[in-house]
This record gives structure tokens, C-alpha cells and sequence, in this order.
């Protein structure tokens, strides 16, 4: 079975519930081609980097899937071409380095996850651990000779 990854970004005039049902009707034609849904991520509201249609932002979904071949491929790409909604869409076919990089991901052994957990675990750390000793000044005989110096002349 391949898998595959298709990202497409949403107008972000619609409502909420026309955003959600844009992705559960394209999440609805996978399954009724046989696919099998492994990841479905609605990664938010984001910044364009040039604008679409007179729009700087645009919310982005990804939905992974596996399928026996690659027969759906046309047929979503020209669902997602008609329809209005859809800003842009990208379909990507994952190898076996894509696949285990995303299973990773969604573990969180990869990404914000991993670091704020990193994070806090140091900073238990940090707090655990016992402060240095602050190394000790020798006082310094130099500047006080001078000064007794200026007292006998006085």
C-alpha cells in the first residue's frame, strides 16, 4: 500500500462549519474510494507568503492516507480543482522515510512537542541541581598600604 499526503488551504471567509465540512467532504471521498485514513491535521489560520485570490491568510489542512494504488489521485485533484473553497492543494506521495518522519511527529519524538518537554525536563534540572559556590576574593593588600600611606602624612 502507498501512502499519501495532501495539504490544501481553505478560504478563511467561510464559517467555521463550512471550513470543517470542506475538509469532512474530502476526508468522505477517500473513504468511499477505499482509502484508509491514517492522519487527519487541521493545522489553523495561517500567514500567505503572497496572496491567493486577495487573501493573505488561508487555513490549512493535511490529511494522510494509504491506498492499494494510485487510481484516487486524479480524481481528487480535479475534486479539489472545482472547488471554490480550496485556495491551493499539493499531493505528495510519502517513501518510507516520509512515513516514519510523520509517524514521529505525531508521536512527539519530532517537532514543539519534543522541545517543550526538553524544555521543562531542564529546567527541573536546573532547579534540582545545587548552586555553585561563588569562588572566595583574597583581599588584596596593595590598596591598602597606599591608604595607610596618606593617613601618616596627614
Amino acid at each position: 500500500m502507498n501512502q499519501y499526503e495532501v495539504t490544501f488551504i481553505v478560504d478563511p471567509v467561510l464559517s467555521g462549519d463550512e471550513i470543517e465540512g470542506t475538509a469532512t467532504t474530502y476526508l468522505d471521498h477517500l473513504k468511499g474510494e477505499g482509502c484508509e485514513i491514517v492522519n487527519k491535521e487541521d493545522i489553523g489560520l495561517r500567514q500567505l507568503a503572497y496572496s491567493i485570490k486577495k487573501r493573505t491568510t488561508g487555513v490549512y489542512y493535511c490529511i494522510e492516507f494509504s491506498s492499494t494504488s494510485g487510481n484516487i489521485i486524479p480524481k481528487l485533484e480535479l475534486a479539489l480543482r472545482r472547488d471554490e473553497r480550496i485556495m491551493r492543494f499539493l499531493t505528495v506521495r510519502l517513501d518510507k522515510y516520509g512515513v516514519k518522519y510523520n509517524d514521529d511527529k505525531r508521536n512527539g519524538l519530532i517537532g514543539r512537542k519534543r522541545n517543550e518537554e526538553d524544555a521543562a525536563a531542564d529546567a527541573n534540572e536546573k532547579a534540582a541541581a545545587p548552586a555553585p559556590a561563588a569562588p572566595v576574593a583574597k583581599a588584596a593588600e596593595a590598596p591598602a598600604a597606599p591608604v595607610a600611606a596618606k593617613e601618616e602624612e596627614e
